[in-house]
């Protein structure tokens, strides 16, 4: 087994404690929903980066390694108070995937760049940074927008929905909007991905 993969392997084996499960399609079964997430974003990053390098790899898997064990609920409400849990799970995330690569051999220079690809430090002009940032994008309208549509699409409205996904389409490259064009979303996601762009045309 190579270092590459004894640490993903790691950050699986934290994330499989996730208490929170999720039903996986692909698998018929409920699984973790950090593990699934981890997973979901390395089979994207094969697809749309296959050479991406170690670093970026592991930033990618290790993307929301433990984020349950910082709830939302212990900051307060409001945009100030969720930009200080993000900016807290970025600096655990990074410290935590540190912390699987050093025993691996990974030296400082390796460590610190997969760290700062965790907490996206140079979107837009970082290739890297911002292919974690693309990545992201397209496991959330992948597999994420449906079920989000399902449960809070009433609450927040059409407007709302479209809204935010003009923000995460805006979020992405050029190269990671042309590759969420062919991603294969649910018709009912697909649709209003669709509605959306359009309507920013």
């Amino acid at each position: 087994m190579t270092r590459l993969q004894s640490v993903l392997e790691d950050i699986d084996r934290v994330n499989a404690e996730d208490p929170v499960t999720e039903y996986d399609p692909a698998s018929g079964a409920e699984q973790p929903r950090c593990l699934l997430y981890g997973q979901r974003m390395s089979r994207r990053l094969a697809a749309y980066r296959p050479e991406a390098d170690e670093c970026l790899q592991i930033a990618v898997r290790g993307q929301h390694i433990q984020r349950w064990v910082i709830p939302r609920g212990d900051y307060p409400e409001g945009r100030h108070g969720y930009h200080r849990w993000r900016r807290r799970l970025y600096d655990y995330h990074a410290e935590r995937v540190d912390e699987l690569m050093a025993p691996q051999g990974y030296d400082e220079a390796d460590r610190e760049r997969a760290a700062s690809l965790v907490r996206k430090e140079g979107l837009k002009t970082d290739p890297d940074a911002q292919t974690l940032e693309d990545v992201a994008a397209q496991v959330f309208l992948e597999h994420y927008l449906a079920p989000f549509m399902a449960d809070k699409g009433q609450q927040h409205g059409e407007a709302k929905l479209h809204h935010i996904i003009r923000r995460t389409w805006q979020k992405m490259s050029p190269a990671g909007q042309e590759a969420a064009l062919a991603l294969p979303m649910p018709p009912e996601a697909s649709s209003v991905v669709h509605a959306a762009l359009a309507e920013q045309a």
